[in-house]
Formats: structure tokens, sequence, C-alpha cells
């Protein structure tokens, strides 16, 4: 509402984009009234559109968060086509981007996670970046913008808040200016990241090279006074889009001469071939196998991540989990797991049935759509498969009685 008020009296011309994700009941409507009433007040178009959130989150699988923000950006996009806007302007702010970096600092993270939220990404400018919180609820009182409160920001459910509630007041008990000071770090790491940046990019003038699509990156061009597992990270993440972990367990397979490892980004896959990285595009045919250890935390397939945990059957609170979640009784379970894109052939034994059925025929009753298909993947154990991943688990690794340790996997889009 404060970032609405700035454009209009500054003469620009706007449009409203408000979006009702219909899962705070009356809360959520009563929002879009307000938005409503004030655009009209202002003389501003208002483009409103409701979303079935849950329903999103059920055929995905994706997190709220995930679903709500995907499906607010394809419609801005679609906006701008349609109604000619130049820009999508979002209202986050200085709080909001030293957030950000707490939250990354805690999930793991290179120096560009640690740099905030950028002002702007493509056609999205954030030009509230430099305002804190409280400096944009002072405005609002004194220019009396009315506002709304979501309720979920009070709940410490989700990460964020917990780091907005729990770790920045603590902090800025111990130092009343940690605003401003964080401000000022964060432009400090941005400046340093886009340093780093374009040495890179000269780095990677001289070390990769590429033929029909394929490239190498040649190790031993890299000068031997650099980091080099950092000069790797940089190479690997920003132009193919590869995450921490892997690029780690890539790095340990060069060091140990692993010839034929394959590390799977999104759309891309690496190969250790004879001291070089070769990185090229996802083949249709690749199935995209990676092995999964018993300790291991996250791992990737496709657009999605899946993340482990081991819990003792004492502690799940309910049987019955969302199609994004398996429970899957641990001691049956062969190690290292096998997560690839499904094959002609595969079959499991869906949860709640007796019988075999072929993956094929599943996907085909299940009204999957040809790309889908192809992002599908099988969590594997031995020769079985124990979950046709975000869609169903085996039976026979379902949690009985005798169940004593739970292996829980939740998918997660990224």
């Amino acid at each position: 509402m404060v970032m609405l008020s700035l454009f209009t009296r500054s003469g620009f011309r706007t449009g409203v984009a408000h979006c009702n994700f219909q899962l705070r009941g009356a809360e959520s409507d009563e929002d879009e009234v307000l938005v409503a009433q004030k655009a009209a007040e202002l003389g501003v178009p208002c483009y409103n559109r409701r979303f079935d959130t849950a329903g999103e989150m059920e055929r995905t699988g994706e997190s709220m968060e995930m679903a709500a923000r995907r499906l607010r950006y394809a419609w801005f996009e679609e906006l701008c086509r349609t109604e000619g806007y130049d820009v999508i302007a979002v209202a986050h702010h200085a709080d909001d981007s030293i957030e950000t970096f707490f939250i990354n600092l805690l999930r793991g993270t290179g120096l560009r996670g640690l740099t905030g939220i950028s002002t702007h990404l493509g056609r999205i400018i954030r030009p509230l970046m430099f305002a804190s919180r409280r400096e944009i609820t002072e405005y609002a009182v004194a220019n009396r913008v009315p506002f709304r409160e979501d309720s979920s920001n009070r709940s410490t459910k989700y990460l964020r808040n917990k780091v907005r509630l729990g770790i920045v007041p603590r902090i800025r008990e111990i130092n009343p200016e940690f605003t401003d000071l964080m401000r000022h770090n964060l432009a400090r790491l941005a400046d340093a990241q886009r340093f780093i940046d374009h040495g890179i990019e000269r780095i990677r003038q001289s070390v990769v090279t590429s033929e029909e699509g394929v490239d190498t990156i040649h190790v031993d061009r890299i000068d031997a006074d650099f980091p080099l597992g950092f000069v790797i990270y940089e190479l690997l993440s920003s132009a193919y889009g590869f995450k921490g972990d892997v690029i780690d367990a890539l790095c340990r397979a060069l060091w140990s001469e692993s010839t034929g490892r394959r590390f799977y980004a999104r759309e891309y896959v690496a190969c250790i071939d004879r001291g070089t990285i070769v990185v090229a595009r996802i083949a249709e045919e690749d199935d995209c196998a990676c092995s999964v250890e018993r300790d291991a935390v996250r791992s990737y397939c496709g657009n999605a991540a899946l993340y482990y945990e081991y819990c003792d059957i004492d502690t799940i609170k309910t049987f019955g989990v969302p199609q994004h979640v398996a429970q899957l009784d641990a001691d049956r379970l062969q190690f290292p797991l096998t997560l690839r894109r499904w094959r002609d052939g595969d079959w499991f034994v869906p949860f709640g049935m007796t019988g075999r059925k072929k993956v094929s025929d599943y996907l085909v009753d299940a009204k999957v759509s040809v790309a889908e298909k192809q992002r599908q993947f099988v969590l594997v154990s031995g020769d079985d498969i124990v979950w046709l991943v975000g869609r169903r688990i085996d039976d026979r690794y379902r949690l009985t009685s005798e169940t004593e340790t739970v292996l829980r996997i939740t998918k997660e889009i990224v």
C-alpha cells in the first residue's frame, strides 16, 4: 500500500495486481476488498485473481510458499504482456533482505546467497529496498495509508518468521543500529560478488572450451594459486545452476580421479573425464540416476529436491500424508538407494493395493501430462521401486505395526 502511494504521487502509470491465495479465509477476502477500494479511490486499474493454492500444492507437491510464488509471478508476467506494463514492482524492503541473508546462512550458501535480495532482476524491480520495515510503517501512519497485516507473519511455523521474530530482535538488542549496519554489509557483499563474477568470467574464457553444445572445464588450466574448489563452484553454479552439495561431491570425485561419475543440476549434467569436467544439457534419454546414501540429507531430481530425515515410529503423528511426502519403513530399505527417472517396464505395488502395476499404466490412469511424465522420478531400493516420487509409495515399504524407524522424505520444488 505504501508502494502504491509512492508510485501514484510520483506520477507513474500504475496498475495494481492483487492475488487472493484463499488460504486465510475471510482475512484473505478482506485484503482483496481493501486493495480494490483504494485502487478505485486513486483511479488506478486493479486486477485481481483468486488462486486454488491448496489444490496446486496437492497437484505439484510444492510447499505453500513455492506454489504461491510460482502462481503470482506467472500471472504478473501475463498482465505485463496483455496490459502493456514495463516492469513488475514488488515491495520487498531492507529487513526482508537482511532476513534472506540469515536464512541462506542457516541453510548453507556461497557468497552470492549472502548478498540479500537484488533490487532488480529482469522485469522485476524492488523500489523499497532503501527503506526498513519501521520506516515504511511510519510513512503509512503519517500519510494515512491504510494497510492490513497478514496474520501468517506472526506464525513461527515458517523459517523466515523464526528469523524475523526470534534472531533479529535479539541482535537488535545488542546493536540498535543493526539494520543500517546490515544494509552496508549487504552492499559490500554484493560488490564483492560482482568483483568475483568479473574475475570468474575471465577465468571461464581461458579454462572452458565449447564444442557442439558441450562445455569442457580444463581444471589443469586454473591458476594453482587460486582456491580450486571455490573457482569450480563459481563456474558450475553461476552458468549451469549446480547446487553446492552437488559441487562438493563432484570435487571429491575429481580429487579421487573417479572418471565417469555423473552429477546433475536441473538442466545440466556434469561428468568427470580424466581430470576435466564435461558439462552438457541433460539428454531426453538420460535417466539422471544418482545414489542416495543412508546419511543423505538432500538430493535433486529435475526441478525438485528431496529432503531426508529419520524418525522413531512413536514420533509419527499421522500415517496419512500428502503426496509430496513419503514415509517408508527404513529397516526394509537397501542402501544406497537409487533416484532416477522412470523407465518403460518399471512396476511397483501402489500403496493400498496387493498387485503390481506398471508405472506407465499408473501415470496414464492418473492423467499425467506428457511433460510431467518426462519429469517423473522413482526411488529404488535394490530392484524395487519404493516411491513413485510425489505420487505413491510401494505398499511393501509402508509403515506397519512392526516398523521401528521411519525414513520421511519430502519433495520440494526448487
